[in-house]
């Protein structure tokens, strides 16, 4: 079979002025060309991590609180250094640690001594938790067996040296129960259970705890504006309750009452937004009266707060004696370097 001739060419006056081409007919411009290498150095020198300087001063004790910590091997690994000193100068309880995915270490100075932490996996379903005390010669090795079901797990735990019966636990989506072998009051070995227990009754959780032959009720009730929190232990039948109140999102104001020693205690709490926060409250146990400000999330991490710095100012006055009235203060700064 012949082949056909090919098409002949288009003539130059024929053709598309470039303005009357359409735009998927156009072809795309050409990249532009790469930069020339740029010459490497001989010497390259490693980036400085960053540290995290915080320092913690309390009124009542005197004392400097100074902790030096930095992220290694991008953030594998944390390294930390702490130690308090007095108003005279005078350092005391140096620490080391140094903390990873599997392995922590922490060093006491003053007593040259470590505490060593190791944690890995065998397995999605076991797991290891090995602790030792290097001076005291002593550690505990732990066995995490996560079971079939979600929320089930079984543990096991024994001293190093190795002392009598591992320890058991056994772990449910609703409690726990412990099993292990102490001393009695002769001496002897026994079996000791404890247990915990959670369930939903009505609109609260009711919570069941069972420890050296007591046992232990409480109720939790919460709603939006109210919370109430009653508790009974038995055989000793020592009752108490808390009693909560939200106001406002602001205004907050919480109540405790023991119906066998006749103590009592509240607290009032005011927020002005996030960083502030007012607090006042009276314990007829220690017959106490006292009232706070917290500059800064008081549970929160002074790297959250305004300038990364976190004070509380407190005022407790004493019933008996309200001359001996004491205004103290907690500050608490970071640094990043």
């Amino acid at each position: 079979m012949a082949e056909s001739p090919p098409p002949p060419p288009i003539s130059s006056s024929l053709a598309l002025p470039q303005s009357q081409i359409p735009n998927h007919m156009v072809p795309p411009p050409l990249p532009p060309p790469p930069p020339p290498p740029q010459p490497q150095p001989l010497f390259s020198f490693i980036k400085r991590p960053s540290l995290r300087l915080t320092s913690e001063f309390d009124s009542d004790a005197s004392i400097f609180f100074h902790k030096i910590s930095t992220k290694l091997f991008h953030s594998l690994a944390k390294f930390k250094f702490s130690f308090q000193n007095n108003s005279k100068g005078e350092i005391f309880q140096p620490h080391l640690a140094f903390s990873s995915k599997h392995l922590s270490i922490q060093y006491d100075v003053e007593e040259q001594n470590a505490l060593v932490n190791s944690s890995f996996d065998v397995g999605p379903r076991l797991h290891f938790n090995v602790s030792h005390d290097v001076k005291a010669q002593q550690g505990e090795v732990a066995v995490v067996a996560d079971l079939a079901d979600p929320g089930y797990a079984l543990q096991l735990s024994s001293p190093v040296p190795y002392v009598g019966l591992p320890r058991a636990t056994f772990k449910f989506p609703n409690g726990e129960i412990l099993l292990e072998e102490r001393d009695d009051e002769e001496e002897k070995k026994i079996l000791s259970v404890s247990a915990i227990a959670k369930g939903q009754i009505l609109n609260g959780i009711c919570t069941a705890e069972y420890q050296e032959e007591e046992v232990k009720l409480r109720y939790s009730y919460k709603d939006d504006e109210m919370a109430f929190i009653p508790t009974i232990s038995l055989p000793s039948n020592a009752i108490s309750f808390a009693f909560k109140r939200q106001f406002s999102p602001s205004d907050k104001l919480s109540y405790w009452y023991n119906f066998d020693s006749n103590f009592w205690s509240a607290v009032y709490k005011h927020t002005y937004g996030k960083d502030f926060k007012f607090k006042a409250g009276y314990d007829s146990g220690a017959r106490l009266g006292w009232a706070s400000l917290w500059v800064g999330d008081e549970v929160g991490k002074a790297k959250t707060a305004p300038m990364k710095m976190k004070v509380q100012f407190m005022l407790q006055v004493p019933q008996d004696d309200i001359k001996s009235s004491a205004l103290m203060f907690r500050i608490k700064k970071r640094w990043d370097i």
